[in-house]
Parts: C-alpha cells; sequence; structure tokens
C-alpha cells in the first residue's frame, strides 16, 4: 500500500481504543505504519541495490519487532525531551508506558506488512529467513475508496471523542467489507479465467495442485536452465491483478512455459454470464512471448538479471541478435507492463524497476545489463 494509505490507517486506529495508551500512542501508530518503508534508503546504492532489498527484512518478522522497537524508543526519547521542553503544556494528560509504546509500534509494522501482503505488488514476509515474495492479490496498491473512506473519517470526526471513536469504527468496518468484496471478487475472477482465456489455454505444466488453487501466492519460481519454445508449452500459472478503479475490474494472466497471456475483464460484464460469451473474449487475448534461447538463458546469469528475476512475478522476455552479432535481451514484469514494446536501440535507455536489458557479444561477452531499457 502507499503511505498516504498506511499513515491515515494508522492515525484511524489511534482513534479507537488503541489511543487512550496515552500521550505518543499516536505518534508511536503512524512512525510504526511507515517504518517498514525505510528500506528506501537502500536507494543510495542505485536502483539496483534498492530492488533487491525492496521490502526485505524490514518487513519480515526481525523487522516487525526490532523497527517496532526502534520506533517506541524514538517515541518515549522525543516525548521526554519534549516534557522536559515545555513541561507545563502536558499536564494532566499522561504519557503512554514504554510497554505500551512498544506494542502499538510492533502492532502498527505488523499492519503495514499485512496491507501490503493484501497488494498484487506482494511483500517477503519472511525475510530474511525466505526471500520470496508473498501476495493475496485483493488490493491494487493504491485503492482509492479506502482513501477516501479514511480521509472523510478523520475529517469529519474531530468535533468529540465520541464522534471520533464513532466514526472510526465506521471506517473500519467499511474497510473490512472493502477487503472481503475484494477478496470475494478476486475468486470470482479466478474462475472465470480458463473460460476467458479459451480452448487454446493448455494443460498445467505440474500434474499437483491446480495453479489457481492456493490463496497465497508465492515467486520467484526456478529459471529454465535450458533453452524452452513451443514444444514444452504449458499452464503454469493462472493470477488475477486487481484494477486500480473498480474491484469488479481484474486483469487476467495465464503465465505459460513459454509465453504470458494477459485479458482485462470486468466482472460486472454480461458476456461473462453464460459460456458462449465468455468463450469469445479469449481473441482479444495479448500475448507477451517469453522463449528462453540460449542468449536468454546466457543473460539470466548477470547480477542486473538475477536481480530482476528474483523480484518479477511474470516476466516476460524478449531476445534479437543484430547484424554485428550483439544480441540484446529484455524482460518486462508483466504486471506493470501496457503491452509489448520493440527493442529499442542499443544506446537508448529508460529507467524502470520493472524490465532489465543485457547485450551480448558475439563471443558471449556480456557488454552492458541494467535496470530499464
Amino acid at each position: 500500500m502507499d503511505n498516504i494509505t498506511h499513515t491515515l490507517f494508522a492515525a484511524t486506529l489511534a482513534r479507537t481504543s488503541l489511543g487512550r495508551a496515552g500521550r505518543g500512542a499516536t505518534s508511536a501508530l503512524i512512525l510504526a505504519s511507515n517504518a517498514p518503508d525505510i528500506d528506501i534508503i537502500a536507494t543510495a546504492g542505485g536502483s539496483l541495490k534498492y530492488l533487491e532489498w525492496h521490502r526485505g527484512p524490514t518487513h519480515g518478522p526481525l523487522g516487525i519487532v526490532l523497527l517496532g522497537l526502534a520506533t517506541a524508543g524514538l517515541v518515549w526519547t522525543g516525548r521526554s525531551a519534549l516534557d522536559r521542553w515545555r513541561p507545563a503544556a502536558h499536564r494532566g494528560v499522561p504519557g503512554a508506558r514504554f510497554g505500551a509504546l512498544v506494542m502499538l509500534s510492533i502492532l502498527g509494522v505488523l499492519f503495514h506488512v499485512l496491507m501490503d501482503l493484501a497488494t498484487s505488488y506482494g511483500t517477503r514476509v519472511f525475510s530474511p529467513f525466505d526471500w520470496h515474495w508473498y501476495a493475496l492479490d485483493w488490493m491494487p496498491i493504491v485503492d482509492i475508496y479506502l482513501l477516501v473512506a479514511l480521509a472523510a473519517g478523520l475529517f469529519f470526526g474531530w468535533e468529540s471523542d465520541a464522534a471520533r471513536r464513532r466514526n472510526a469504527a465506521i471506517v473500519l468496518v467499511f474497510m473490512s467489507a472493502n477487503y472481503g468484496l475484494r477478496a470475494a471478487a478476486h475468486e470470482r475472477a479466478i474462475g472465470m479465467a480458463p473460460r476467458v482465456f479459451g480452448p487454446l489455454l493448455p494443460s498445467r505444466c505440474d500434474p499437483g495442485p491446480s495453479p489457481a488453487g492456493s490463496i497465497v501466492s508465492r515467486w520467484p519460481r526456478a529459471a529454465p536452465s535450458a533453452p524452452s519454445g513451443p514444444a514444452t508449452r504449458c499452464l503454469v500459472e493462472i493470477a488475477a491483478m486487481p484494477d486500480l478503479a473498480s474491484p469488479f475490474g481484474w486483469r487476467l494472466i495465464a503465465q505459460l512455459s513459454n509465453a504470458v497471456e494477459v485479458r482485462d475483464i470486468d466482472l460486472l460484464d454480461p458476456r461473462l454470464r453464460t459460456p458462449t460469451g465468455a468463450g469469445a473474449m479469449w481473441r482479444l487475448t495479448l500475448r507477451y512471448p517469453n522463449e528462453w534461447t540460449p542468449a536468454v538463458v546466457h543473460a539470466s546469469g548477470t547480477r542486473a538479471a538475477q536481480v530482476f528475476l528474483g523480484f518479477s512475478r511474470f516476466p516476460a522476455v524478449q531476445s534479437v541478435a543484430a547484424r554485428d552479432g550483439v544480441s540484446t535481451v529484455r524482460w518486462t514484469d508483466v504486471r506493470f507492463s501496457a503491452g509489448p514494446r520493440p527493442l529499442g536501440r542499443p544506446g537508448d535507455r529508460i529507467a524502470s524497476l520493472f524490465g532489465v536489458t543485457v547485450q551480448i557479444a558475439a563471443n558471449g561477452q556480456i557488454l552492458d545489463a541494467h535496470l530499464g531499457r
């Protein structure tokens, strides 16, 4: 989730009984609810370093505890300094005990991680013990309805303690209903996927559980170690990504062994109510080639590609060889792509966290590897 949502949610929690812990409770909740994103300091080492550590240990078990303790200590120290500077300003307002600040801070960090987990962006919730990403795919990164509800609850509930508590309760009920609606719509979208993608959807690569049957998605999967092509075409995973504008709008993604197919749907579309209507929609599917040629396998060994493939959930790759023998390989994370793009000129760079480009000389030497294109 975005930091504005995290902040507004923390301020809403502070208007419940949690805020009665005493002076400093609101500050602890707000600071802790944003603390995991302190990993942005990794940008000092460049965008590749940031992507490597993005939503890593600060979003894992150790981060929840240590950031909670650090936030509580910061609020406790700051409040003590403020009390010495302006002692009369806080007479009659008891300060929260340090133990209460620790509890509130850990709770704030935990809610941050859980809210990130519910999005399609995901988080590495077990880092540093497990560096896989996990996501529920219920919520977009920014939910405008949740933002409006949280902001309205805070703006219209300031005149009295009773009004603040009442509005906070209303907003939290709305928030729960919003999450429930998104979760139900997500399951409905997943159920529609086989009909929407149509008869060309291949059988599963893994004969085990359905790729759409897991509640929590987990990635990355092991990258191919050998070239792949149409002969090995099979279904790896089906996923549904939430739309920013509507809880009924979803982007269906079918990851195949040699391609990624995408189709945007609206669950309110009457064509989805009949098998014949949904069956005609597969012709509008957008297809991203993802064949691992020898050049792609070689390029995947670079550090830039390794970091990107560790982050990307649906990486699709293009490769082309120029007349001089130089091969250009580009991966794109389909979650954040508007469509396949032609490979640019060798010197044409566009910075982005959601793609990586590798250039290989005719003799196999890596000429360049960088995020973006």
